[in-house]
């Protein structure tokens, strides 16, 4: 058994491509040689910035044979008195098998001729050889390129390539290269050494590379910078700022792992932190350093107490040269420093109050205004909110300067230079002009949820104003005519979406979105005539996105899909459905419940038993009292008496606003299960559809009011047995 070895060497490759390459290079691999009936052991792919690397082992010399059976002509046709005929002959020829090698097989047709095949298998080599401009080739990704007068496309120049089998060279020509590359054993070292370095066996190649200054590995190489980070952090009595996306693309940027310890002056540390971490992590890929992991207050305008003026970085650079490194990249993060502290200053100087008059001077979106209209129509949905809310804890001053003032940083220079600092540095500029810590920190965290996962707002004027302004984007795009489609959401209207419901559900707030979204679209037809705004498709399509996102949520959140269905399903009126979206939670959750105690099936199989044949009463699905709907004189049978007595019980349960009232009418329900099953089955069943009209009326109603009480749970007819 072989090891193959394929290193595609190329120039510096961006950071994010071997996380789309590998899993794609590995699915390919897999899929061709299991086609070519060439077995393998493990298939394992890794990269670095000049190379991505493929490992298959225990390769054998050739590939496995196959069997196949052809069918020829019939019997009477192929022999004439068991002497093979042409057809015979020619048959067997066309296989290159002998006559004496056919079969004769009975079929539901009749006699035919059939021949065994057998189909050698090819040489791993020769297979490798035809495979591998293949793989190359189909490798997606983005940013690819063509490079000299070739055709071919990658995501950066091809180089060199090296294949080996064992010790033995895997011959490839890559077509459409310039210069055009050959397969070889010379692979390129660190980017440093110009020497080429010889690949004796595949078997040798991680450890060569090594020697060569190169970690090939992946998680070798994480591990090592992890170890170097931690090391020098804790002989600082730090705390790195490492996230995991920046060590992942750490780990894409860097052959051969150095840590450097820089230094900036601890003036800078005047700066807000975020500024600093900022500047360091994203934009210089550094990793700053923590005094502890206490939180850290967002208002702040200073890091003094948070940060350490000693930053880490991993270099790829030779250890000789560390001292100019170390240099080189004090200097580039002081001139980004600089910077910042010039456009930070330079935004202090001037009031936000009159910033936020800058806002008429930008743009929100056609036909929708500047970004100061916007923020008036985030005021209005702010003030409704507050009204339906009921929050009497709650400013409404201060909702209102929040949301008049929410935008007012996407004009000021810092966050002109970093736009991932808006609504934080708004935030800073106004608890530093002497605004009251409620409204700065609203306008902090308007912007939350940022993501999937990420953290919600902590105030509730932070809540009411992200609820606000996620209202306002979905009215007002929804107005301009615009929808999300398939892949297509230019401006993040489902993240909106949920952002929306995940705030409501996280405060446990009831808000009657249909109503709201009502009002809203009436003030925007009176605000925007010039968009000819039609109420009811309006509505209609708003709604219908609300619901996709309920059912979208509540199915990321494991719930099964017929229990979701059951509460937010096409069945369940859009009214109810978006009057208490925290109430579809919670009815959600309760059926989950049920079905783990295993009180739902039992329940389910009663009412949609009863909801098959209450389609056809003429009852309103709103009633929930037998008082008017029954006669108990026409009762014929004690089922009947104890499926009154039942409803009876569940009546004043159904129609009440208690917080518990779900719970109780499932456990009312759950324990009246079997009398509501005697109904259908037992001495005492009866038939609902009798002769005898007004008896059969009776039941039906009775049928109807049960299903009618088992709604105000959810729809039973959507969840599975």
């Amino acid at each position: 058994m072989a090891t193959f070895l394929l290193e595609v060497g190329t120039e510096e490759l961006p950071a994010d491509f071997s996380r789309f390459a590998l899993p794609q290079l590995e699915a390919m691999v897999c899929r061709d040689l299991a086609q070519k009936r060439l077995s393998h052991g493990s298939i394992k792919s890794t990269s670095t910035p000049r190379r991505i690397v493929l490992i298959v082992e225990e390769l054998p010399s050739w590939a496995s044979d196959s069997e196949e059976v052809r069918k020829g002509p019939p019997e009477e046709q192929a022999f004439k008195n068991g002497v093979p005929t042409k057809a015979a002959i020619g048959f067997a020829k066309r296989y290159q098998i002998d006559v004496s090698q056919l079969e004769i097989r009975d079929t539901p047709k009749g006699s035919f001729v059939f021949a065994k095949v057998i189909n050698q298998g090819s040489s791993t080599l020769n297979l490798l050889t035809e495979l591998i401009p293949h793989w190359i080739g189909d490798i997606q990704g983005r940013r690819f390129m063509r490079w000299g007068t070739g055709e071919r496309r990658f995501s950066r120049p091809i180089r060199w390539l090296v294949a080996l089998l064992d010790k033995d060279l895997v011959p490839v020509s890559l077509s459409g290269t310039d210069p055009e590359v050959n397969s070889g054993s010379l692979s390129k070292g660190h980017r440093l050494h110009k020497e080429d370095v010889c690949i004796s066996s595949s078997e040798d190649y991680f450890s060569i590379m090594r020697q060569a200054g190169v970690h090939v590995d992946r998680k070798e190489r994480g591990d090592s910078i992890r170890k170097l980070i931690n090391d020098a952090a804790s002989e600082l009595n730090a705390i790195p700022d490492l996230s995991e996306e920046l060590f992942e693309e750490l780990i894409e940027l860097v052959e051969s792992p150095q840590i450097i310890r820089g230094q900036f002056h601890k003036s800078y540390l005047n700066l807000p932190t975020e500024v600093l971490s900022t500047v360091m992590r994203v934009h210089q890929r550094y990793i700053p350093l923590f005094h502890n992991l206490s939180p850290i207050d967002p208002l702040l305008l200073t890091a003094k107490n948070n940060l350490l003026s000693t930053f880490l970085c991993i270099s790829n650079g030779l250890n000789s040269a560390e001292s100019s490194i170390k240099l080189g990249n004090e200097r580039v993060l002081r001139a980004r420093l600089e910077d910042a502290k010039f456009f930070i200053e330079a935004d202090l100087a001037i009031k936000s109050e009159k910033r936020n008059d800058e806002l008429k001077r930008v743009t929100f979106a056609d036909g929708l205004g500047s970004l100061l209209d916007r923020t008036s129509r985030i005021e209005f949905i702010a003030k409704i909110l507050i009204d339906q809310l009921g929050i009497s804890h709650i400013d409404a001053n201060r909702v209102s300067r929040a949301a008049r003032l929410c935008k007012h940083d996407l004009v000021s220079q810092i966050v002109g230079e970093f736009p991932e600092l808006q609504g934080l540095m708004g935030a800073k500029y106004l608890l530093a002009e002497g605004e009251h810590k409620d409204i700065a920190l609203g306008v902090l965290e308007h912007y939350l949820p940022r993501s999937a996962g990420d953290q919600l707002p902590s105030s509730d004027i932070g809540a009411v104003l992200a609820l606000a302004e996620r209202l306002e984007l979905m009215t007002s795009i929804f107005s301009k005519g615009e929808r999300p489609s398939g892949s297509s959401d230019p401006y993040a209207l489902r993240r909106a979406g949920n952002g929306i419901l995940q705030i409501i559900w996280s405060r446990n707030w009831t808000l009657d979105i249909y109503a709201l979204i009502h009002e809203a679209v009436k003030h925007w037809m009176k605000l925007l005539p010039d968009l000819d705004i039609n109420m009811k498709s309006h509505l209609i399509d708003l709604s219908d996105f609300f619901r996709q996102r309920i059912i979208s949520l509540l199915e990321e959140d494991g719930i099964d899909v017929d229990l979701v269905q059951a509460v937010a399903g096409q069945t369940i009126p859009i009214k109810s459905l978006l009057s208490d979206p925290m109430d579809i939670r919670r009815r959600a959750e309760l059926l989950v419940q049920m079905r783990k105690s295993d009180e739902l099936s039992s329940v389910q199989a009663v009412v949609t038993r009863a909801s098959r044949l209450a389609v056809r009463s003429q009852l309103d699905k709103s009633v929930l009292s037998a008082n008017d709907v029954v006669d108990s004189n026409l009762f014929e049978k004690s089922s009947e008496k104890n499926m009154l007595r039942v409803l009876d019980s569940l009546e004043p349960i159904a129609i009440s606003d208690s917080a518990d009232r779900y719970e109780l009418l499932a456990r009312h329900l759950a324990s009246s299960s079997k009398a509501l099953a005697e109904f259908f089955d037992g001495e005492d069943s009866v038939l609902v559809m009798c002769d005898d009209s007004s008896i059969r009326t009776n039941r039906l109603n009775l049928l109807q009011v049960l299903c009618n009480q088992a709604s105000v749970i959810a729809d039973f007819n959507q969840i599975r047995n």
